[in-house]
């Protein structure tokens, strides 16, 4: 017997838990990890204010996608949409993307390539407990 392919709403677990991902954004994974780390287990408000203080390009994009979690969130749950003090970070998951190769060209009609790398940006918020 053939196991049954769920969609995307039944693969969610718990169903006070929303997500949003973004996909091949310019910004390296290895600085992207270093403001992400930071987010985990702080509500939505104070995470957002954490990236906006920050002066990196990898906070901008995280907090874009933070923003697209949390109205999700409200957006997405009907009876009792929750307040965005009422949300908390899961998780980000920072993965790689694929590079945009381009050359740099140098002495003798040779070319060194460079490597512009991309990552993928997965934001998790729930309600708090």
């Amino acid at each position: 017997m053939a196991s049954e392919v769920k969609s995307r709403k039944d693969r969610r677990k718990d169903p006070n838990e929303w997500m949003a991902i973004g996909r091949f954004l310019r910004c390296p994974p290895d600085k992207a990890r270093l403001r992400a780390r930071l987010l985990p287990g702080k509500g939505v408000e104070d995470a957002l204010n954490l990236l906006r203080n920050s002066e990196t390009s990898s906070a901008r994009l995280i907090s874009k996608v933070l923003y697209s979690a949390m109205y999700n969130a409200i957006n997405t749950s009907k009876p009792n949409p929750p307040e965005p003090d009422q949300l908390v970070v899961r998780s980000v998951v920072i993965d790689k993307g694929k590079f945009l190769k381009r050359h740099q060209p140098v002495s003798h009609g040779k070319a060194e390539p460079i490597l512009k790398r991309t990552c993928h940006i997965t934001v998790t918020v729930a309600r708090k407990p």
